[in-house]
């Protein structure tokens, strides 16, 4: 399986890593960013690891989430070979506006 990550969710991880390199240092974005990459390396041998999201129940597609170091969330949905990574975002924030965001 390979993984292609949506642009808004590309935005989305940088953002959450800039906070972090601006409030925490550069060696915990480095951390962060590599539980990312690990994340995303276990979705592509076990794509069925993440829970399917109660917050998209409502749409024809099954997303399903996993919650990176605690306070961050990657959503994704799972088409053909691919893992698609539709959005990410900081889970501090109110999730029923985040939810909303996600176009795909």
């Amino acid at each position: 399986m390979k993984v292609n990550w949506s642009d808004h969710a590309m935005i989305q991880r940088d953002v959450v890593a800039n906070y972090i390199r601006d409030y925490f240092g550069v060696k915990h974005k480095i951390r962060f960013l590599q539980e990312v990459r690990r994340t995303t390396n276990m979705l592509k041998h076990s794509p069925n690891l993440g829970s399917i999201d109660p917050l998209f129940c409502d749409r024809p597609i099954a997303y399903r989430s996993v919650i990176i170091n605690g306070l961050s969330k990657l959503v994704y949905y799972v088409k053909d070979d691919t893992i698609r990574i539709a959005a990410f975002w900081d889970t501090r924030c109110e999730p029923t506006a985040q939810a909303a965001k996600l176009k795909e």
